[in-house]
């Protein structure tokens, strides 16, 4: 609300110098239809500015996207699967065909 009115205030102030500044005007013959082009492109600026100012003022806000957030890590975690042991499966070997013996025998 105090943005709104601080602009509508300095859009008032803005007209008030316009209006005070105002030169009177003068009726007479040499005046007409000379130099009257630099108040019409001054009117035509102004009117442009005026028109930007309210329109910016007037406008709604910008609504921007939500922000984004990461998802929270789980409280809790699945059990590990279960784990069996098995003995090895045993192993037939040929026995060896010749013993070895070792140099101080036996």
């Amino acid at each position: 609300m105090t943005r709104f009115r601080t602009l509508a205030l300095a859009g008032v102030a803005v007209a008030a110098l316009t209006a005070a500044s105002a030169a009177p005007a003068e009726a007479q013959g040499w005046h007409r239809h000379r130099g009257g082009g630099g108040a019409v492109a001054g009117a035509i600026v102004g009117g442009l500015a005026l028109g930007a100012i309210a329109g910016a003022t007037l406008a709604p806000p910008a609504y921007y996207a939500p922000r984004a957030y990461y998802a929270p890590p789980p409280v809790y975690y699945a059990p590990p699967p279960p784990a069996y042991y098995a003995p090895p499966p045993p192993a037939y070997y040929y026995p060896p065909r010749v013993a070895y013996r070792p140099y101080y025998g036996w």
